[in-house]
């Protein structure tokens, strides 16, 4: 499977998925979807329209990879994972016929999440692609509206090594006649959108075009936004259950995409019940979608910060936040995959901070001391550790109690502490 050992897991073909779903009785024509692809940000994205819909009154079910702790938070209806029990009925009803067509882990987990988000009936679902677009399992469905929420560098030995290229993947997620959002412009691939757009006859909308979010204040676990609608106040003082200063440009697409959905759900034509949905929604977004793993503080003194993001432009952004939170030292829980080059990763990490580093218990995470090793070459100091716990162990041992411990590199970091 694709978590654990990476590109040798990952199928570059719909076969597999058309016929497990064929095998299904067509499960994802059954209910209407948003689909959602993107470098960064898909994610939260997902999580923030979920607890809008949920918020609304709406059954809800959110598909999302990978997963930290439970395979079940893959799969989710109005923030509950699936049930144990359902997941035990999928796999011996379907046990013989994926025996015979030998489904990716990832197809089959797509195939469980589509027949139970029918059998459930909900009445939309987020589905979040794996990897790319064009070839993920997830686009075998027919959404109401798809999203692209940026493009950036990252498995470039699967999606090419350029920003159009990747870009290209990601607009495979474009269908005929539906309306398209894009997250943020990029001079590089604005023209690759409006161009499968004009194609496949899809409406198309940059988010960031029209829509601005510029944050006011944060407390313990929200920050508080203002939204301008082409310079003009659209929402004021917008509470968002999380406090990532990057989630500025996710909120913007979240509200573009909400605007769209409009033309679809008649309650959200509503403009007052629209903007009760986006306010309850947003401002219980942990407790409705059971969002995790990204910019979560898991204790304090030290405060040890823990965040998924695991490519140059997600580890960009969380130097550039980390400035923003009063420490008097940092220390970096680091730790990475095999199938990554770390070198440009390790060049934007601070110099100043001190490194403990690790290998996530996964087959494909990378060696703690090679590690190590390319990290002293890119002038950072530390030291590596025979697992995620120890090193965070170590962190806290040398940490005062005004300190910052960041806990990050990638997912499987994340997932062995939170």
């Amino acid at each position: 499977m694709f978590q654990r050992i990476g590109p040798a897991a990952f199928k570059k073909d719909l076969g597999n998925t058309l016929a497990l779903c064929a095998h299904l009785g067509q499960p994802q024509l059954h209910f209407p979807s948003i689909h959602i692809a993107g470098t960064n940000g898909k994610g939260s994205t997902a999580h923030m329209l979920s607890a809008i819909f949920t918020a609304a009154g709406f059954k809800t079910g959110l598909y999302t990879s990978p997963h930290y702790r439970d395979f079940r938070e893959r799969i989710k209806i109005n923030g509950e994972l699936m049930p144990k029990r359902d997941v035990l009925a999928f796999v011996k009803s379907h046990k013989n016929f994926a025996d015979q067509l030998k489904p990716s882990f990832f197809e089959w987990t797509v195939g469980m999440a589509f027949d139970y988000f029918a059998k459930q009936k909900v009445d939309i679902a987020i589905i979040e692609t794996g990897l790319g677009g064009r070839l993920d399992s997830t686009n075998v469905i027919k959404p109401i509206v798809s999203v692209i929420t940026n493009i950036g560098y990252d498995h470039q030995n699967m999606l090419g090594d350029t920003l159009p290229l990747i870009a290209a993947e990601k607009a495979g997620i474009i269908k005929p006649k539906v309306p398209v959002v894009i997250g943020e412009t990029h001079p590089e691939t604005e023209a690759i959108f409006l161009e499968k757009a004009q194609k496949t006859g899809s409406p198309i909308i940059f988010a960031d075009q029209h829509l601005t979010a510029v944050p006011l204040s944060s407390e313990q676990t929200s920050v508080f936004y203002n939204i301008f609608e082409n310079g003009k106040p659209y929402l004021q003082n917008i509470e968002l259950n999380h406090l990532g200063a990057y989630q500025q440009a996710n909120l913007c697409t979240v509200l573009q995409t909400m605007q769209v959905v409009a033309h679809f759900f008649e309650k959200f034509r509503d403009k007052q019940f629209m903007e009760q949905a986006i306010r309850k929604g947003l401002a219980k977004l942990k407790q409705l979608s059971n969002f995790m793993g990204r910019w979560e503080f898991i204790s304090q003194s030290p405060s040890v910060l823990c965040d998924s993001a695991h490519n140059e432009d997600g580890i960009r952004l969380i130097v550039k936040a980390l400035e923003h939170i009063p420490h008097e030292k940092l220390h970096f829980v680091f730790g990475t995959v095999n199938d990554k080059s770390p070198a440009k990763i390790l060049s934007i990490l601070p110099q100043n901070a001190q490194y403990y580093f690790s290998k996530a218990n996964i087959p494909r995470g990378l060696d703690a001391i090679s590690l190590a090793q390319q990290a002293e070459n890119a002038g950072l100091k530390g030291k590596p550790y025979s697992s995620v716990r120890r090193a965070l162990a170590a962190a806290k041992r040398a940490a005062g109690p005004n300190d910052l411990i960041f806990v990050g590199g990638s997912i499987f970091v994340v997932a062995e502490v939170i």
